[in-house]
């Protein structure tokens, strides 16, 4: 066994988007490496998915059935997490939807306001009541962005996603220089293109009619020769960062991406 196999033994870390992709890996591993995890989602047949593989695997977790876009269902799941579990030291704020990608004129009020509220407002509400937790012991926050909207501008119709995954940078930034004080890191990470299930439930609209040609070399993942990511490889990134591994990391973007941004941007 070596010191990482169980480095979070009596630690508590919150997932959001649990049950699914990204954050269900990163539960997982978390769950793996000896935390108690409360996983936070909106559809309860998933999330109990990832607590009974995390029981059968020896792990310790709950659910949590909120919507993280909605004050009263996050206080709440907030209260019960410190009802089960008396604390916490890591959240993993990754949440979030892809949206409808339209071009601007076609763009509906509610449709860019639906992609505001959950990845920009959501966001905000998992880290806000998380924050009196925190403070009690110190901890790491990890919030997922994107490459869209930090380093990629070519997606065309994204516009609204790409504006909640810049927010989240600056809000990162913000929220690590306001709460270094209580020994609380926060960090962003930034993925490429990943092996999920999110690009099923994008909507695409016309957005071929407003896009820039683009050429690139064959394959647009650099590293992988146009392979994508996994949920697993981001997983390890979250755990990292969660890690007294990084005790010196905070308010810091990082890329995991395989240079596709690099080359798309």
């Amino acid at each position: 066994m070596t010191s990482q196999d169980k480095e979070f033994t009596g630690k508590v870390a919150l997932v959001t988007g649990a049950g699914s992709g990204i954050g269900k890996a990163a539960a997982l591993l978390l769950a793996r490496r000896g935390a108690r995890v409360a996983a936070l989602g909106r559809t309860n047949s998933e999330l109990q998915q990832t607590v009974r593989q995390i029981r059968q695997e020896g792990g310790e977790a709950i659910a949590l059935l909120a919507d993280i876009a909605k004050p009263d269902e996050m206080q709440n799941a907030f209260a019960e997490l410190q009802n089960q579990f008396g604390g916490l030291h890591i959240v993993f704020a990754n949440a979030g939807i892809n949206g409808v990608w339209a071009p601007i004129e076609e763009l509906e009020p509610d449709e860019w306001d639906k992609t505001m509220t959950i990845n920009l407002r959501g966001t905000f509400l998992t880290v806000k009541y998380a924050v009196p937790l925190l403070k009690e012991t110190g901890g790491s926050i990890i919030i997922t962005s994107s490459v869209n909207g930090t380093r990629i501008f070519s997606n065309t119709g994204a516009t609204a996603y790409s504006t909640t995954k810049a927010g989240q940078v600056a809000f990162t930034k913000m929220a690590a220089l306001e709460l270094a004080k209580h020994r609380i890191r926060v960090n962003v990470i930034c993925p490429g293109a990943i092996k999920t299930e999110i690009d099923d439930s994008t909507e695409k609209r016309d957005i071929e009619s407003a896009k820039e040609p683009v050429e690139f070399p064959e394959g647009t993942i650099p590293l992988t020769d146009g392979q994508p990511g996994s949920s697993e490889q981001v997983a390890e990134l979250v755990v990292f960062l969660a890690s007294d591994r990084a005790s010196h990391i905070t308010g810091t973007p990082i890329w995991i991406d395989g240079a596709e941004s690099l080359l798309m941007g």
